[in-house]
């Protein structure tokens, strides 16, 4: 994995291009002994296509950009799914306990932790 890093950060003149820095954690994260699936082919407007294509970074391909925008999406979906898991939890915790808690202190401490992480952020 060193190698495939240092090649990522020695190319367009020492500079981390994403292209590179993407294509080094692809080739990172599959070796020779994984098994890989294949993520079936779908028709597309011709327009959609155009604007694909001007989506893609320098030197990136289609395969790396499918690739990476299915896996934020399977991300965005696990969160969302977590999500509502702790929201039923706490549903029920209240239907059982009839203990909860007011949104003005609920906001309270949202607020604290907000202004905590730009005091931090600013230094």
């Amino acid at each position: 994995m060193a190698g495939y890093l240092t090649v990522a950060l020695t190319r367009s003149r020492g500079c981390l291009t994403y292209g590179a820095m993407l294509e080094s954690v692809v080739r990172a994260h599959y070796n020779h002994t994984m098994k890989t699936a294949v993520i079936p082919q779908i028709r597309v407007e011709p327009e959609l296509r155009a604007d694909l294509d001007a989506a893609l970074l320098p030197g990136e391909t289609l395969t790396e950009f499918v690739e990476s925008s299915v896996r934020r999406a399977v991300e965005f979906r696990r969160v969302q799914r977590d999500f509502a898991a702790r929201c039923d939890a706490s549903l029920a915790a209240y239907e059982r306990t009839g203990i909860s808690i007011p949104s003005d202190v609920v906001l309270s401490k949202l607020e604290a932790k907000v202004a905590a992480r730009v005091k931090q952020l600013r230094k």
